[in-house]
């Protein structure tokens, strides 16, 4: 597999942080930061999607939050406010 060599600088703390999250996860740094680097990208992609949503079909309600926030076991503040 080809690969893009990258160099990174972190504060110390989160330099810490980083090798102890790989550890903990059974992965290098290097395989840790591709995964959240690909986790933050998709993440980018789909708050692009959904904003070009509710700039569609306006903002989503607070009865279709809760139903996603049920959907995703998640709590309702982590879906956000409806706008």
């Amino acid at each position: 597999m080809k690969v893009d060599k990258l160099s990174v600088s972190f504060a110390p703390d989160l330099g810490d942080a980083v090798r102890a999250a790989a550890a903990r996860h059974g992965s290098g740094v290097s395989r840790w930061l591709a995964e959240a680097a690909a986790a933050k990208l998709r993440n980018e992609a789909l708050a692009e999607f959904l904003d070009g949503w509710e700039a569609e079909h306006g903002g989503f309600t607070a009865e279709e939050l809760a139903a996603a926030a049920a959907e995703l076991a998640v709590s309702p503040l982590a879906v956000g406010p409806a706008a």
